[in-house]
């Protein structure tokens, strides 16, 4: 009896150890599923709605600030519109001379911001060749585009046909001379008239 006692103990012991293993092992995979699945597609779509969603009204806030930001900077250039429906001539006289002035300052800004501007651009040309004489590099030319089908040596050839000796060589015409022509021409031993007459 002591020992089926003892291996009733020992068999409750054994069992009491298994659950206890297999209660371990069970809440493993229970965190492992929770760490797993804890972005199911459903939470999913639905964090991507709240993102659309988040970004469609910042978009929408950043458009309207930047159309507010453009109404105040047009009101600060160009001033308020002034109302000229119930104006006499010499309100009208007056804002159109205001209006005149304005122009003519901010011509004159324009013209001496362009002309830095051009002054700035000649500068900056002007180093980064420098630079690249420094570095020892150059800017390289625009090459040509050529035809990959026409002839390449087509104009060596054409040199070389102009080259040719025959052809350089003069043509020289024949002439029959007959004792008349002969005795009418000056030979060059002798002098003409002009010449002779000189001395």
């Amino acid at each position: 009896m002591a020992d089926d006692e003892e291996k009733k103990k020992k068999q409750a012991e054994i069992e009491r150890k298994r659950a206890e293993v297999r209660a371990r092992m069970e809440e493993a995979s229970k965190a492992k599923k929770a760490k797993k699945g804890f972005m199911t597609p459903e939470r999913k779509k639905k964090l991507r709605l709240l993102l659309r969603k988040k970004a469609a009204e910042e978009l929408k806030k950043e458009q309207e600030r930047k159309a507010a930001e453009r109404r105040r900077i047009i009101e600060e250039r160009c001033g308020k519109p002034k109302i000229i429906d119930d104006a006499n001539e010499e309100s009208l006289k007056s804002t159109c001379k205001a209006y005149y002035e304005r122009i003519c300052k901010l011509e004159s800004v324009k013209y001496d911001v362009e002309y830095i501007v051009k002054r700035k651009d000649a500068e900056i040309s002007d180093l980064n060749s420098q630079v690249n004489d420094l570095r020892g590099k150059f800017v390289k030319p625009t090459l040509k585009k050529v035809s990959k089908y026409e002839n390449k040596f087509a104009k060596l050839q054409k040199k070389a046909a102009e080259f040719n000796f025959r052809n350089q060589l003069k043509v020289v015409k024949k002439k029959e001379f007959t004792l008349e022509e002969e005795d009418k021409e000056p030979k060059k031993s002798e002098k003409a008239e002009w010449q002779t007459q000189k001395k």
